[in-house]
């Protein structure tokens, strides 16, 4: 009888282990793929073992730059623009990702390709803030936000960073200019 258990038991955490492994296009609130909201800058080399990390070089945090961390296909494709918490800083985590490439996409759908009126259908909208050259768009379900061109507003909202911009104020056809998960 012992034996039987200890098989069952066995065997349930085998099965469960043996789930499916990590979509590394799909973003969550706490990771994108194996990258998460816990790893460190001497990580990424691991975690993009295939890919090109281009970390900055000493001396730049005097350049008052951000100090991102680009990462590229092996072809080249631009995948995503990681700014770690402090910069130089090699046990740094990860403040906020810049999604690049459109095969990325959150549980809903949503990639750098997807329009205004995608995230209007598929999320809950907390807020639109006005920015020199574009409206960030807030969501409840998720810690990604979304940029929109300014360029994609009605010619009101171009050049007046005061001017409130409601749900209403952009076109379901605007296109995401950036995609970003903040941590």
């Amino acid at each position: 009888m012992k034996k039987t258990i200890v098989t069952l038991g066995l065997l349930a955490v085998l099965v469960t282990s043996c789930n499916k492994a990590a979509d590394p296009y799909l973003v969550q609130n706490q990771n994108i793929g194996l990258l998460t909201d816990s790893t460190q800058v001497k990580d990424l080399k691991t975690i993009f073992i295939n890919d090109s990390v281009i970390s900055p070089i000493a001396g730049d945090e005097f350049t008052g730059a951000l100090n991102t961390i680009e990462i590229y296909e092996k072809g080249g494709k631009h995948l995503l623009s990681l700014t770690p918490k402090q910069a130089l800083d090699s046990t740094a985590t990860i403040a906020s990702i810049k999604i690049k490439d459109s095969r990325f996409k959150t549980d809903k759908g949503i990639t750098s390709n997807s329009t205004f009126g995608d995230i209007k259908a598929k999320y809950t909208i907390t807020s639109i803030q006005n920015s020199f050259k574009s409206a960030s768009v807030f969501v409840k379900e998720t810690d990604a936000f979304f940029l929109i061109d300014k360029n994609e507003l009605p010619s009101e909202f171009r050049f007046d960073m005061t001017k409130k911009i409601e749900e209403a104020n952009i076109p379901e056809t605007a296109k995401i200019k950036h995609f970003i998960l903040g941590w």
